[in-house]
């Protein structure tokens, strides 16, 4: 096999669109996503309702488009009533999911005020594990009803005149798994979702469903969970939901680097399982993915701590507030890509979560917000990732991983800018000591020059961004990088996330 990565792109082969949808995010009532995360009254950089604005600031730099609020495990045991209305008025509660108190302080005002100022579209989780139809149509009538009913005025009472307006709903979270609140059988959660959606579309058929699918690949009742759920409720919804976290386990970076390969697989093979429903359903309907859940997450790490020191109700703790070193951005890259490669059928991401749990973006109570690591291929592919995603079929030097498998090297994806005629390439190189040679035909494409080759790569592979030293991993340009004679010609440095535009 050549040592240099090759592929070709053409404008007749194309995959599908990549919509502002694909780069959607995640905020939980969980540790501190909300509570001195995105919402902290007394801060300095505070607006007059209490969210930071230093952090509405990174989130609009970021790119997000939607954010799916509040769960999550959360959601489960959550009663929406209580985060609405005067912030005296309001209950504190237990959470069980994650053992923490939460003072409702926060709710659907401002989290509406927040989408208002980030410019991002709603995607609001409902509890069907403690409750089920009846409180699902109240919220509707609530957050969408213009006026003149008990809750549509109850609304407006509570100062938001005009409707939320939302459009997109998730029928619970990960209602397959076991530490889930209210969890259900694949047939009892089915016919609940069902239910929900046949009596929300009564009061407006146009919103857009999202059922619940595996919490992951791994677990024993996946795809057919999946079917037995959408057996039920295959007409009545849009989307089914995905959730997938990868860590790097004991050292094994190879496996790490290559977690991609399960993301895709994880795809192919849900997609496969709607489409065999669909079949035997004989529906002309096409049922599209949402891989509302998806980041790099130590959760073998989290799990330990959490056992040995849990929260004790405490509010607002700091939990899952990973580090992320530029490893971890490699392979937010590369899972990056895996999703424009399937945007056919992937039509909604959000990568879970927004703000220091599990995220892009960090604060100090009190103190700053940075970027971290992973902030930066999510920015890039945002900003350079949306029209119509191209074909790739490399053929790239392979590598040995424990739990995939041989693997190729290069993972890549590209995307037309159909207005503009401009075309970006991701990729990513798994190699994590070798710079890897590509070369890229392109006679077809329209493109002229290289506009800009970024790369994000260190000489260490742990390098991180903290609160003392933000800006250690940022994108650099690359030299060398040139298109002559209808090729693309590059080498990628070891072990990184790469963007190249052309003109």
């Amino acid at each position: 096999m050549s040592a240099t990565a090759r592929f070709t792109l053409d404008p007749a082969f194309t995959v599908g669109e990549a919509g502002p949808r694909l780069f959607g995010s995640f905020v939980e009532h969980l540790g501190r996503c909300v509570y001195t995360g995105i919402y902290e009254p007394g801060h300095p950089a505070a607006d007059p309702a209490g969210l930071r604005t230093d952090v509405l600031d990174l989130v609009r730099e970021l790119g997000v488009t939607a954010v799916r609020y509040p769960g999550g495990n959360f959601v489960s045991g959550y009663k929406w009533e209580d985060g609405v209305g005067p912030r005296q008025d309001r209950p504190r509660r237990l959470d069980p999911a994650w053992q923490t108190t939460e003072s409702n302080q926060f709710g659907l005002g401002e989290y509406a005020d927040f989408l208002r100022k980030t410019g991002c579209e709603p995607v609001l989780a409902l509890n069907l594990g403690t409750r089920g139809v009846a409180e699902a149509v109240e919220l509707q009538e609530y957050a969408n009803h213009p006026q003149g009913t008990a809750l549509a005025d109850l609304r407006i009472a509570h100062g938001s005149k005009e409707p939320y307006g939302i459009r997109l709903w998730c029928l619970g979270n990960e209602m397959d798994g076991p530490w889930q609140t209210g969890h259900k059988t694949a047939a009892e959660y089915g016919r609940l979702a069902a239910e929900t959606a046949r009596a929300m579309r009564q009061i407006d058929p146009g919103l857009e469903l999202v059922a619940c699918g595996s919490s992951n690949q791994a677990m024993p009742t996946f795809a057919e969970w999946e079917r037995t759920v959408l057996t039920e409720c295959y007409d009545l919804v849009d989307y089914i939901s995905l959730h997938a976290y990868y860590e790097e386990v004991d050292g094994d970076r190879g496996s790490f680097l290559a977690s991609a390969v399960d993301m895709e697989s994880f795809i192919d093979n849900v997609v496969a399982t709607c489409d065999h429903v669909g079949a035997r359903l004989k529906s002309e309907k096409r049922i599209n993915l949402s891989f509302d859940e998806w980041n790099v997450w130590y959760q073998r790490r989290f799990h330990a701590e959490f056992d040995r020191n849990p929260p004790g109700w405490a509010e607002a703790p700091r939990l899952l507030e990973e580090s992320y070193s530029v490893t971890d951005a490699v392979v937010v890259g590369s899972l990056l890509i895996a999703l424009l490669r399937h945007a056919d059928r992937v039509k909604l991401a959000c990568l879970a979560q927004l703000v220091n749990v599990i995220a892009p973006i960090m604060t100090e109570p009190g103190g700053p917000a940075w970027r971290q690591t992973t902030f930066h291929p999510f920015a890039q592919a945002a900003r350079h990732g949306r029209g119509t995603v191209l074909e790739v079929r490399a053929d790239s030097p392979a590598y040995d991983t424990a739990r995939y498998g041989r693997v190729p090297l290069l993972h890549a994806t590209a995307v037309r800018d159909e207005a503009s005629g401009a075309v970006t390439v991701f990729a990513v190189n798994r190699a994590q000591q070798a710079g890897l040679p590509v070369e890229i035909a392109v006679h077809g494409m329209g493109v002229t020059g290289v506009a800009e080759h970024s790369v994000l790569s260190d000489t260490d592979p742990e390098a991180r961004n903290t609160a003392a030293d933000p800006d250690r991993v940022t994108p650099h340009g690359a030299q060398g990088t040139e298109l002559s004679g209808g090729v693309l010609r590059a080498v990628l440095e070891p072990m990184s996330w790469n963007v190249i535009r052309l003109t």
